[in-house]
């Protein structure tokens, strides 16, 4: 055991860690490539050309930088979002991922265009503000940048609930993130400082340098891959 690395890092280490990564061979590759995946979610991309997204982008760069950054499988930069609300997705199809209402085998494409449908009109719970809250090999974990916020995101959730027919289980406790990379190989236990050090350099730097996450209003998209989240109806 690592007894040098936080608990909030702790998956990430061989040392602590030893089972391989959940989506390896489904969502990606041991090469890094990222695999057929489809479904459909509500997500918030980044403002592109934002101050706050050149920040994210500098992070994203010093992770890359890292001599054993190919443990990481990186998504663009243009998929970079924060999941509001996850919709189904191919591996997933059961029970309390998937509307009760809806047969287990009824096609991806079939369950996003119900969806569209199920969606016009969604009014929404206003706008809200993020704040990066930890860095870790995956990216960023962001919460509400004030309390109005986290109220205003948990309203926004179980409002969508409704239309998406299910609640999973960790849905009043789903901690928001913004995904840079999926590990292929949990990193070495000799490199915990490094990282370590790397993530509170990124934190502090994104709270001097992006205070607030500069986010689009929410959407709903669909996806084949972890590599474009495509928005079909901007929400609220």
């Amino acid at each position: 055991m690592l007894d040098t690395v936080r608990p909030s890092l702790a998956a990430f280490f061989e040392g602590t860690n030893p089972s391989p990564p959940a989506h390896l061979g489904t969502r990606y590759d041991t090469s890094g490539n990222f695999l057929l995946e489809s479904g459909n979610t509500v997500v918030s991309h980044l403002i592109e050309g934002s101050p706050s997204e050149a920040a994210l982008i500098e992070v994203r760069e010093r992770m890359l930088a890292m001599l054993d950054a190919d443990r990481l499988a990186f998504t663009p930069i243009s998929s970079l979002h924060m999941t509001l609300f996850q919709g189904i997705i191919e591996y997933r199809r059961r029970l309390p991922y998937w509307p009760s209402d809806m047969p287990f085998d009824t096609s991806i494409d079939n369950m996003t265009q119900l969806y569209l449908g199920r969606l016009q009109g969604f009014q929404g719970n206003g706008a809200f503000r993020v704040k990066t809250i930890g860095v870790t090999p995956n990216g960023l974990t962001v919460a509400g940048a004030a309390d109005e916020d986290r109220l205003i995101l948990k309203a926004w959730r179980d409002a969508l609930s409704v239309p998406f027919g299910y609640r999973h289980p960790d849905h009043d406790t789903y901690v928001f993130h913004i995904t840079f990379a999926y590990q292929i190989r949990r990193l070495a236990d000799e490199r915990s400082a490094a990282w370590q050090d790397l993530f509170d350099g990124c934190l502090s730097f994104l709270e001097r340098e992006a205070p607030v996450i500069e986010l689009r209003p929410p959407a709903f998209c669909s996806f084949k891959d972890m590599k474009h989240f495509e928005e079909l109806l901007v929400l609220g």
